[in-house]
C-alpha cells in the first residue's frame, strides 16, 4: 500500500529524514534550485525520479496543490505511545514534552501543530483513533515536512493514554478558555503533557478532569479563544522559554 506526499517542503523533508519512498514524480518544465535539490537527494538514495506532464501530476496527487512534486511513499504508520515515551525519556535530560490532542479534526490544524511541536522541542504528539483526523497527505503538507521527523501516536483511548503519562511521571496541562489560571503560571520545566481540545467544543469533560492543571490564554477584545494550532504554539514556546531559562 502506498500513499502520496506532495509539495516541495514535504518531499524534501521526507528524503532528508530517510523515509521509505518508492519514487518521485516531477512536472516537466519545473526547473529551479529547490527541485534540483530533491532530484539530487533522491538520486543519492537510489530513488527513481520521473518527469511527467502536469496533468499527470494533478491526477497522481488528486489535487492541483502539489507544486509540481509528488512522492509515492509507504503508507504512514503511526507510532505507539511507548515509542513516544522512549523518545521523550531519551532527550532533554529526561524531561519530556508531549502534545495530546482531544479530537482535532482539521488536517491543516494537525499539520500546523506537528510543525510547531517539532520546532518547540516536543518529543511527540498523541491523537485518538476516533473522532479525529488521521495522518493524511494534507496533514503532511500542512506540517511542511515535520511529520517525517516527529512521532505521532494514535491511541484507542486518550484518557487511558493520559493515565499512562501520569504513571510515567508527566504533569498534564489542559487548555480551556474558561480556566482562571493563566498559562504562564505553570512550571513547564519537568516532564509535561500539553492537552488541547478540538475545534469548536474544546476539551471533553473526561479529558479535562484528568489534567493536573487547566489554564487559559488571556485575550483582549471580542475574541475569547484562539485557533487550536495558534494556542498550541503559544503554550509550547512558553515551555521552551522556561526550559531555556532554567538551563542557563
Amino acid at each position: 500500500m502506498t500513499d502520496r506526499l506532495t509539495g516541495i517542503n514535504a518531499v524534501r523533508e521526507a528524503l532528508q529524514a530517510g523515509s521509505s519512498i518508492d519514487r518521485i514524480v516531477i512536472a516537466r518544465g519545473r526547473q529551479d534550485t529547490r527541485t534540483e535539490e530533491i532530484v539530487q537527494l533522491a538520486r543519492g538514495r537510489g530513488i527513481p525520479v520521473r518527469f511527467e506532464d502536469r496533468s499527470q501530476i494533478d491526477r497522481l496527487a488528486n489535487s492541483k496543490d502539489h507544486q509540481g512534486v509528488v512522492a509515492l511513499v509507504a503508507a504512514r504508520v503511526s507510532s505507539s505511545l511507548d515509542e513516544v515515551l522512549q523518545r521523550a525519556n531519551a532527550g532533554a535530560g529526561g524531561h519530556g514534552l508531549i502534545v495530546l490532542l482531544d479530537g482535532v479534526e482539521d488536517p491543516h490544524n494537525l499539520g500546523a501543530i506537528v510543525r510547531t511541536a517539532l520546532a518547540a522541542g516536543a518529543h511527540g504528539v498523541v491523537i485518538p483513533e476516533r473522532r479525529a483526523v488521521g495522518l493524511t497527505d494534507t496533514v503532511a503538507r500542512a506540517s511542511a515536512g515535520a511529520l517525517a521527523h516527529l512521532p505521532i501516536a494514535r491511541v484507542t483511548n486518550l484518557a487511558r493514554a493520559m493515565e499512562e503519562l501520569k504513571e510515567a511521571g508527566f504533569w498534564l496541562v489542559g487548555l480551556d478558555e474558561t480556566a482562571e489560571k493563566n498559562y504562564t503560571q505553570v512550571d513547564y520545566t519537568s516532564s509535561m503533557g500539553i492537552v488541547l481540545g478540538g475545534e469548536g467544543q474544546g476539551l471533553h469533560d473526561l479529558t479535562r478532569k484528568r489534567c493536573d492543571f487547566v489554564v487559559s490564554l488571556p485575550t483582549t477584545g471580542p475574541v475569547k479563544s484562539l485557533n487550536v494550532s495558534v494556542a498550541a504554539g503559544v503554550v509550547l514556546f512558553e515551555a521552551l522559554r522556561q526550559r531555556h531559562a532554567k538551563s542557563k
